[in-house]
């Protein structure tokens, strides 16, 4: 299912929607810390802290991702996360778009609640990642 229709899904479907705390189902770090190092280390690196190999090579340079609930007042930006990496919401980087893996990542639906309590329906692959991002915050 496309991350567009499975949005759609997500309006018609409230069941789906997980508790504030987190996603409706436990997601997997492990498999998101190896879809980190195969689709996100070569800019972010591999513990995630913005200084991979291709980041000298980027206009715009990649987030340490570890501080992103330190940089968000003490909130994990799950939406933003979610939507960066579906490219809803899309980062200029190199003189294009940051690379937009939501065709690739698509799976079963996720749906995660914001801090504000709005629904965020994503595939199943990119709520792996977002677990692993949340485990290596400091």
């Amino acid at each position: 299912m496309r991350i567009a229709t499975g949005l759609a899904t997500c309006v018609l479907a409230p069941f789906l929607i997980a508790s504030a705390a987190g996603p409706l189902a436990a997601q997997d770090v492990v498999a998101g810390a190896d879809l980190f190092l195969e689709y996100c280390a070569a800019c972010h690196g591999g513990a995630a802290e913005g200084d991979g190999p291709m980041a000298s090579a980027l206009l715009v340079q990649p987030s340490n991702l570890t501080t992103l609930t330190q940089r968000n007042d003490g909130r994990f930006p799950v939406e933003r996360i979610v939507t960066r990496i579906d490219g809803r919401d899309p980062l200029v980087s190199h003189g294009s778009d940051m690379p937009v893996y939501g065709w690739f990542f698509e799976g079963s639906d996720v749906t995660f609640k914001t801090p504000s309590g709005q629904p965020v329906m994503t595939s199943a692959p990119i709520a792996d990642i977002l677990e692993f991002l949340r485990s290596v915050q400091k």
